[in-house]
């Protein structure tokens, strides 16, 4: 599973969340930091209003928790969806070691390989090098690019 450091990274490149049934997310607040909690249609199901996107514990026992503001929760993107949104930069993903892996893209015709001790991670360093991170040349992006969902 993708680190809360390397997800933070790519909600500050602009990588936008649409919450969708399956997604992993944690609550930015210290009471929570090692809790993941899971977007599901019957659970915790995501609603759309004009002021903003809100999640919605439906049911839940252990805690007093109604909602939550988008902004107050972490997404954790899974591998797929993070090589989803490489499309097709994506070239491959390879174990180096016990706890290395590198995921290989290519960024305006050039081979950039990203290096992570869990793939997620290196799916997420790649998709850095995407958003800004790695020098590329003229190759642009669609404003919809930083949405995955």
């Amino acid at each position: 599973m993708i680190s809360s450091d390397s997800a933070r990274s790519l909600r500050q490149a602009g990588l936008a969340w649409h919450p969708a049934s399956g997604d992993f997310f944690r609550i930015e607040r210290p009471e929570f930091e090692t809790d993941v909690f899971t977007v599901s249609d019957m659970a915790i199901e995501s609603h759309e209003f004009d002021t903003g996107t809100i999640l919605g514990f439906n049911g839940t026992t252990e805690w007093a928790l109604d909602s939550l503001a988008l902004e107050d929760a972490l997404w954790l993107p899974r591998e797929d969806q993070l090589r989803e949104f490489l499309g097709p930069r994506f070239h491959a993903l390879h174990r180096l070691g016990e706890n290395e892996y590198r995921v290989v893209i290519d960024i305006g015709g050039v081979r950039v390989d990203c290096d992570a001790a869990d793939p997620a991670d290196a799916y997420s360093a790649a998709i850095l090098g995407v958003l800004g991170g790695i020098p590329h040349g003229d190759e642009g992006h669609d404003e919809d690019e930083s949405a995955v969902s």
